[in-house]
């Protein structure tokens, strides 16, 4: 069966791109207010984020902006060559980037650390990631090894003879610990989804993959100014 699919053009779509500006800003702004929380703070920090992907790299800019020493690690070499190109540090591996970093924010959407790399974390560093504890953290076995402790607002403290660390909302997303901090710009993205359902509804579409047009993204915007920018 010929299949025809529309999709938002995830490179130049100004709600795609206002999507990642928005999550890179929540992912940092939940990350630094749970810091905050036990008198700690982000500048001055060094950072490894796993996963150089457009929400990872975007992070890592923020995070730079805001004077944390920021490290990339991806098992991708085409993905840490581009990190490096882009002027970011980059480690040869997962196991040395993680003994240096205060704070590990991962944005790989797989698993990002497994059991056998959390020994490897240096005393006292935060967890955080963007999707979920299933998709990015192999947790399951850590109780086995650690005992753990609420420490704070969503923070869990993981312990065990010479070692702990920390980490944020149990593994899962920690932007949704503050709605995300979207607001009505998700909208945007929810409109462009229907309106690409609309597109695929009339069923006059040749095999392949279609785009949403300018003329849909000029609608979507207009209206949106109109209830939200008044």
């Amino acid at each position: 069966m010929d299949l025809a699919e529309v999709g938002q053009d995830d490179r130049t779509g100004p709600a795609a791109i206002q999507a990642v500006d928005i999550q890179r800003q929540s992912v940092v702004f939940s990350t630094e207010a749970l810091m905050r929380g036990r008198g700690d703070i982000l500048h001055g920090r060094t950072a490894l984020v796993i996963g150089f992907g457009k929400l990872g790299s975007s992070i890592a800019r923020l995070l730079h902006a805001k004077g944390v020493q920021v490290t990339f690690f991806d098992i991708d070499p085409v993905r840490r060559t581009q990190a490096l190109s882009q002027g970011f540090a980059v480690a040869r591996d997962r196991e040395h980037a993680l003994t240096g970093a205060g704070l590990v924010l991962c944005a790989t959407g797989s698993i990002a650390l497994r059991g056998e790399d959390f020994p490897h974390l240096r005393n006292g560093a935060y967890i955080a990631t963007v999707t979920s504890s299933e998709d990015e953290l192999e947790l399951a076995g850590l109780p086995e090894v650690y005992t753990r402790a609420r420490t704070g607002e969503s923070i869990t403290r993981y312990q065990t003879t010479g070692h702990y660390f920390y980490l944020m909302n149990n593994g899962n997303a920690v932007n949704f610990l503050h709605g995300a901090s979207v607001g009505p710009f998700i909208f945007l993205v929810q409109a462009e989804i229907l309106a690409a359902i609309e597109i695929l509804a009339r069923a006059d579409l040749n095999p392949g993959m279609h785009g949403i047009g300018a003329d849909h993204r000029a609608t979507i915007a207009a209206t949106w100014l109109n209830y939200f920018n008044r």
